[in-house]
């Protein structure tokens, strides 16, 4: 029903511009760089008619305005983008459905990086677009939430299906594993991961998307365990310099 096409923007951000094969309606998720992604729609044939934001950062929803201006695309997201913009055509939070062509995604609560975070499952594809929620080895930063906020959120992202393909919004992955590799040390599925990773970003090669069954075996924040275990991870993760 889907098609997804990725591309990277700005320093380490990744674009997302998702075509639904039965309509050709085109939605970008988030925008990092309203120009580079509407010069990306164009060289593919692409006329975006929808933006879904995740949450309200700049190098999430400051290219909104541009896009807009573009092609009137309907923005949906949650309440919060309207720090940065307008506020969103249709406001979304955790549990509703949201639709663009005949494609249908759920939405899903993952306050924590941000107070309104919100992530995009496509059921019918198992493809979700987390945001700066997961990231390949990694999580977002505390900037909003709480520890225990953001360990409830990954609950509820490690309760899809393990072969959903996860979708993350930054080229962080080598800097991840080095943290991941300092803290678990004796994973064995990490350290092979490791290797691939190295090998990839030697290539200048993305390491997104990634699977969730990969991150729930590899991912040092998504095998915490329990909250306090998850914010002690984070908290050290800010101080690493390794």
């Amino acid at each position: 029903m889907i098609e997804v096409h990725q591309f990277p923007v700005l320093s380490d951000n990744y674009a997302f511009l998702v075509r639904c094969r039965a309509t050709s309606a085109v939605a970008t998720i988030d925008t990092p760089d309203g120009e580079a992604i509407l010069a990306e729609a164009a060289r593919l044939g692409w006329t975006i008619t929808d933006i879904w934001n995740t949450h309200w950062h700049p190098d999430h929803a400051g290219g909104n305005a541009a896009i807009i201006a573009a092609t009137k695309a309907r923005v949906t997201g949650p309440a919060e983008v309207a720090r940065i913009g307008a506020m969103p055509d249709q406001v979304v939070a955790g549990g509703e459905t949201v639709r663009f062509g005949r494609a249908q995604a759920k939405v899903i609560d993952v306050g924590g990086h941000t107070l309104g975070h919100v992530a995009f499952w496509f059921e019918g594809a198992q493809t979700a677009f987390v945001g700066d929620t997961i990231f390949a080895l990694g999580c977002g930063r505390l900037f909003e939430g709480t520890a225990e906020q953001m360990w409830a959120s990954l609950q509820r992202l490690m309760a899809l299906p393990d072969e959903t393909t996860l979708y993350c919004a930054h080229e962080y992955t080598a800097s991840n594993l080095r943290y991941a590799l300092h803290v678990d040390p004796d994973n064995a599925e990490l350290q092979a991961r490791g290797e691939v990773i190295n090998r990839l970003r030697a290539a200048g090669l993305a390491t997104v998307p990634m699977t969730l069954a990969q991150e729930k075996a590899t991912n040092p924040f998504l095998r915490a365990g329990a909250a306090a275990r998850f914010g002690e991870l984070r908290a050290g993760k800010d101080a690493f310099r390794g």
